[in-house]
């Protein structure tokens, strides 16, 4: 009997054709074979290479080589496993192939093919093993998080309530062991498919003959997978049992009253139904006959489809369904106690707050301290403000949404609004845009700018500055309280959110040619340049490196350039986030990365989390839904094998070093035992938390993105009783944002002193709730935010009671649109083509009750350089709203308080002109507080605009034109009139429309 790898028959001689296949065709499609070869494997070793190169230059070569070294490993065992077992499947099948075959029609038919694959046999088996061999180790090499997990398996010190099994179970052993068991399979069908073609063909399997339609050979080898296969389905009931605490889409995530009582014992009973299966079929080596095992594989399939499917269903219909409450509360009160713990919100305090809808002058006086850290300015208007007061050079940018932060200022902690001073290259000229500058010259941004939150200077006193920020740093070279107090400062920004894909940098013959300070800026009105001697990046002197570079980023002038010389080195993978997920894999990192300046130097601070879909019982949600919201409507998370999660914790401060590029990574919750698995697979890559610097330690802050899923989960998981969270009649929602009707209100940062926290207003992470499918307010809740503080990471929630209706976000928001007094103040702005834009909607706890503070911005809607301006702030309580150019302003007009009374204030404010009331005349367009000359100078105004209008409509072009012009002319009288009226005193009064209002002012509003 001749073998599989004997040298094939001798070939027919074949009659010669009129003409055969020219050789040079044949050479061009081995050239091309060869070249597209040649191209995957040097771009393979480019990417791994450099990879290593970059890990290496962090400092992080053992993340680089455990995961390269974990993959290949894997990928070598599961591949090796496929190939050699079809192989050695396809070898048996053709090697106890019958020697004689009966005459048939079937077989006649096969000797063609038999005959063309006979001579191809080792190639064929060869190409077939290797191919699935590639598969495979590719999809193990894919699962190298389950078998680091699995290897470094931690306990959770908890046990499920149904198994009695440590969670770490779940979370690290179980996901591999399913993957085993479900390669097993996907291998035996493999194998019995090409086993079963190759007896086919061979005539080991006759499917047309009136006897045995097997031969012996044939019958061992399928009886052998087959039973194989039923005996991985057999250990894979086993283990979907355990997936009952992690089943969704019933009531609840995990086990039910019907997975408990129905689908539970079926998946035992299907165990061991599936056992006899691959006893039978092992059988059938001996008895050679299918009676037994066919009837076996027909029972196993009937009572799947009996026991996993209509069992369960009768009895969710007949059993559980007339008396859902009672049957499911012992499910839900589990499932509600794994979430809270899981979700770490088990230790959340609820107090009840009967807050007031009206509120005395002593009793706002009794919560002044907070009054203070009412942030005016919001970091998702005044990015366009940063931009145009601070850009200094059209290549400088500053993010869409800026970053809050606190910084000591004369002793006090002080809220400031921050943004980085970041290179943005699309801002070149056309002309400057070649190679050189884009990738040697402009290689990087310069400063931090930030801005006092409550609009107050460095002394805490509030200063007219026409509605523009109050700079707490700013300008190039850096100016401000932060380079005070920091010495050395080093403000160069060569790593951030919008750094270019790669600069290179080092200088020849000390030659600098970064552009350091632009023209106009260094001393004596110059520019500087400078050069580039962090630790992070690539050296690229030498001659290979250079051609690896040039393939990565498809660039010759890498190659071909003088400036790229022996000094050189290549930045890449800047962003900061990238930067931490590719030196953490494990880690799935927050989607807001923040500056600080820490002793002297700009770094990006992140928070990183382990999180898990496998832990027992608890609830389930998509991470991406949970954290989206008006200012972030998607988040991506690159490294999490699954969007579901019901396991979170923030169990990592990420710092990178805006400058050189350094990652640190530091410990932030010590008991998590996901993070001692990894610490274990990956040892010495995250430092101890003791060993966080202590002025770091006073930047870092809650994590939004925590706060968020936390907060998602608690409008349901606030209940702990079954019966009501089985009711949803105690349901909360995250009402929507009052500018964005499709997404959900942001959590805002600020101080706030809640009801049974500490006496100081404490930097927290605020938001509300509101009843399901209301809009008035349900609960405030709030988070202390502050690393620092021993009180770091507790959540407070603030129940209002049912019977008191408190407006929520929505209806607020309606009431200052709806406000005569304020679109009266508004109407100077927009008659000079502005648009009033509201910004955030703060909540604090203040006397008692809830106040509601929101900044209004204008901003002209024609003409280049543009920016909000700080123009009025808002303020509700209970059914009162107030406005006014300061927050004071704006509280005693809530108050009520008039020129005889006692204002609110602060000592530091400057003296107020009155007191906001109403305009003097009604229809007034100057609104309260407008002098009658420039009331009379806006009527006038008012009268031009529409002779223009009715110009316009009959066609007189002319008219138009004058009407127009002499509108403006009134509007600017208007507007100096204004501002002369003001002048005594600090700021305008209410309604006065500042200076910086006019078309023609350059605050560019």
């Amino acid at each position: 009997m001749s073998g599989f790898f004997d040298d094939p028959p001798p070939a027919r001689p074949r009659a010669a054709t009129a003409s055969a296949p020219p050789q040079r065709s044949r050479a061009l499609i081995g050239t091309a074979v060869v070249l597209v070869i040649a191209f995957f494997l040097v771009s393979v070793f480019t990417g791994i290479w450099t990879d290593r190169l970059w890990f290496s230059a962090l400092d992080y070569s053992s993340v680089f080589s455990k995961m390269l070294g974990t993959r290949v490993m894997l990928f070598i065992v599961f591949g090796l496993l496929m190939g050699v077992f079809i192989g050695a499947n396809m070898f048996l099948a053709y090697r106890f192939r019958p020697m004689f075959r009966p005459a048939s029609l079937e077989q006649a038919s096969l000797d063609r093919y038999r005959e063309v694959v006979d001579p191809l046999r080792r190639w064929l088996l060869i190409g077939t093993s290797g191919l699935l061999a590639i598969f495979a180790g590719t999809s193990g090499a894919g699962h190298w998080r389950d078998f680091l997990l699995w290897r470094n398996s931690q306990p959770f010190g908890a046990t499920d309530p149904y198994f009695n099994r440590d969670i770490g179970f779940y979370v690290f052993e179980l996901p591999w062991l399913h993957y085993l068991v479900n390669f097993g399979m996907a291998i035996t069908v493999v194998a019995l498919l090409v086993a079963a073609l190759v007896h086919y063909l061979f005539g080991g399997i006759r499917l047309q003959a009136q006897g045995d339609k097997f031969s012996g050979a044939a019958q061992v080898q399928i009886s052998v997978l087959l039973g194989l296969f039923v005996l991985f389905k057999a250990v894979d009931y086993w283990l979907d049992r355990f997936d009952l605490t992690t089943d969704t889409g019933g009531l609840i995530t995990g086990m039910t009253y019907t997975d408990d009582h129905a689908v539970l014992p079926s998946k035992n009973i299907l165990m061991f139904i599936a056992l006899i299966c691959a006893l039978l079929f092992f059988a059938n080596i001996f008895r050679r006959t299918w009676m037994l095992p066919s009837v076996g594989l027909a029972l196993l399939a009937l009572s799947a489809i009996l026991l996993g499917a209509l069992w369960p269903g009768i009895v969710q219909q007949f059993q559980v369904e007339p008396s859902e409450p009672d049957k499911e509360a012992p499910y839900i009160n589990r499932n509600i106690e794994a979430t809270r713990a899981a979700y770490d919100i088990d230790d959340v305090e609820v107090t009840p707050y009967a807050a007031k809808t009206s509120l005395r002058p002593d009793e706002l006086r009794n919560d002044a301290q907070s009054i203070p850290g009412i942030r005016l300015l919001d970091p998702a208007l005044v990015s366009d403000t940063f931009e145009q007061l601070q850009q200094v050079r059209g290549y400088y940018s500053v993010p869409d949404v800026l970053d809050v932060d606190r910084y000591p200022v004369n002793g006090e902690l002080r809220d400031m609004v921050v943004a980085v001073r970041e290179l943005d290259q699309s801002g070149l000229p056309d002309e400057q845009r070649n190679w050189a500058n884009l990738h040697t010259v402009y290689t990087h941004g310069y400063g931090v700018i930030a801005a006092y939150g409550n609009q107050r200077n460095s002394e805490g006193v509030l200063e007219a500055n026409d509605g523009e920020p109050e700079w707490a740093e700013q300008d190039i070279p850096p100016r401000g309280d932060l380079t005070q107090l920091n010495d050395g400062y080093q403000p160069r920004i060569y790593f951030g959110e919008k750094s270019p894909e790669y600069s290179v940098v080092g200088s020849e013959g000390g030659r600098d040619v970064e552009l350091d300070i632009p023209e106009g800026q260094g001393p004596g009105g110059s520019s500087e340049t400078n050069t580039y001697d962090g630790q992070a990046g690539v050296p690229i002197g030498g001659l290979l490196n250079k051609l690896l570079y040039a393939v990565k980023f498809s660039e010759p002038n890498i190659v071909l350039s003088n400036r790229v010389n022996e000094n050189s080195k290549i930045l890449y993978d800047r962003e900061p986030r990238l930067r931490v997920q590719k030196v953490a894999p494990w880690l799935t990192v927050d989607g807001d990365s923040y500056p600080a300046v820490v002793d002297g130097r700009v770094v990006w601070i992140l928070d990183a989390y382990t999180t898990t879909d496998r832990y027992p019982i608890s609830e389930k949600r998509s991470l991406s839904d949970m954290t989206s919201d008006a200012l972030n409507p998607r988040t991506a998370y690159a490294t999490l094998p699954t969007d579901e999660i019901n396991y979170i914790r923030n169990s990592v401060k990420a710092v990178v070093d805006a400058y050189d590029g350094t990652v640190t990574l530091y410990e932030w919750d010590e008991e998590d035992p996901i993070l001692r698995a990894w610490s274990a697979a990956f040892p010495d890559v995250v430092e101890d938390k003791a060993s966080i610097p202590e002025e770091l330690l006073s930047h870092m802050r809650y994590p939004e993105d925590l706060f968020k899923v936390q907060r998602n989960l608690l409008a349901e998981y606030h209940v702990t009783q079954p019966k009501t969270f089985y009711e949803g009649s105690d349901e909360w929602n995250v009402p929507q944002d009052p500018t964005n009707k499709n997404r959900s209100q942001p959590p805002y940062r600020l101080s706030v002193q809640t009801p049974g926290g500490a006496d100081e207003p404490v930097f927290s992470l605020t938001s509300v709730y509101v009843p399901q499918k209301r809009q008035n307010l349900a609960s405030f809740i709030s988070v202390d935010a502050d690393a620092a503080e021993e009180e770091y990471g507790q959540i407070r929630i603030l129940r209002l009671p049912g019977n008191t209706q408190i407006p929520g976000p929505s209806q607020i928001a309606n009431q200052f649109a709806a406000d005569q007094e304020i679109q009266d103040a508004l109407l100077a702005f927009t008659r000079t083509n502005s648009k009033a834009l509201f910004g955030n909607l703060l909540t604090l706890p203040v006397g008692d009750g809830l106040l509601y503070v929101q900044p209004l911005y204008t901003l002209r809607e024609s003409g280049e350089g543009t920016y909000p301006v700080l123009r009025y702030v808002l303020v509700s309580f209970g059914k009162d709203v107030g406005y006014g150019p300061t927050l004071a302003s704006a509280l005693n007009d809530v108050l009520g308080i008039t020129d005889g009374d006692e204002p609110f204030g602060d000592p530091g404010d400057p003296a107020e002109p009155g007191v906001p009331g109403e305009p003097d005349e009604p229809g007034q367009p100057g609104g309260p507080g407008v002098s009658d000359d420039v009331a009379s100078l806006l009527e006038e105004a008012e009268e031009a605009f529409a002779e223009a209008e009715q110009a316009l409509q009959e066609g007189d072009f002319a008219g138009y034109g004058e009407a127009q012009e002499r509108a403006r002319d009134l509007v600017a009288q208007a507007l100096e009139a204004a501002g002369a009226s003001a002048a005594p005193s600090a700021e305008p009064s209410p309604g006065e429309p500042s200076p910086s209002g006019s078309a023609e002012s350059s605050a560019g509003e």
